[in-house]
């Protein structure tokens, strides 16, 4: 709990064996974690034996593999269902520190920030932290473009380590997004429609062999879906378009 929020972890998790279970250990050193909520999205290593031997945590497995966004589907699902005053999510590959959670919750339960990113590229600690240069330099062609249309200024877009309250992910149109990577980008674009604050710390990247990644041709098909969803959401604000939230 803080300042009288429930606070609840969701990890979507694909294939995380050989990482979850130091992700957690981190997780719940702070103290402040009520619940843990691991989605496995059909895994084919030991990810759902190793989160049922954990304490409060919740194992919901999907028993066909249907996509990262719909894991993050039923992982926000859930945590509504269990009571949730602040949703963060964080992959279970422990490419992001767990160190940040008070300071993200904290973020949120003082109701400066209805959403926080934690972000790759603020300090410079991304190509450090063994980003490929190519998906570096993708990042921020798309960082840019998305600025530009959408008319925000974040430091990224793409980084899967965010929280949120509860009242924001209630009034999100989640179900309308893709079962694929792009529902990061479009949960975010909708954030931004609705006029809501989204406030960024720093987050060292950690490019681990078993950290999970995303090969090249699933990383240009979902540059494009990042620039459609940045489209659309400037028709939608011309009114050439139906409102993306």
């Amino acid at each position: 709990m803080l300042n009288g929020e429930k606070i609840v972890v969701v990890m979507p998790a694909y294939n995380a064996a050989r990482t979850l279970r130091q992700t957690y250990q981190e997780v719940m050193a702070h103290g402040i974690v009520d619940l843990v909520i691991v989605v496995d999205d059909a895994s084919h290593d030991d990810t759902v034996a190793i989160a049922r031997t954990l304490d409060r945590v919740q194992v919901e497995v999907h028993p066909v593999n249907l996509g990262y966004g719909a894991n993050q589907k039923t992982c926000y699902r859930l945590a509504l269902a269990a009571g949730a005053g602040i949703i963060i999510m964080i992959h279970p590959d422990y490419q992001y520190t767990p160190q940040l959670i008070p300071a993200m919750a904290a973020l949120v339960a003082s109701g400066l920030y209805p959403c926080v990113l934690a972000s790759r590229i603020l300090g410079g600690g991304a190509l450090r932290g063994g980003m490929p240069w190519w998906k570096y330099v993708a990042n921020r062609f798309l960082t840019f473009v998305e600025n530009l249309l959408l008319g925000a200024k974040l430091s990224e877009y793409h980084t899967g380590y965010r929280a949120f309250t509860r009242k924001l992910l209630e009034r999100l149109p989640l179900d309308t997004n893709s079962d694929d990577f792009v529902f990061d980008n479009q949960v975010l674009a909708q954030v931004i429609a609705l006029g809501c604050a989204i406030g960024e710390v720093t987050c060292p990247a950690r490019y681990l062999p078993e950290a999970s990644s995303i090969n090249f041709r699933r990383s240009v098909r979902y540059g494009l879906g990042c620039l459609f969803t940045a489209l659309h959401f400037r028709f939608a604000r011309w009114g050439l378009a139906r409102p993306i939230a």
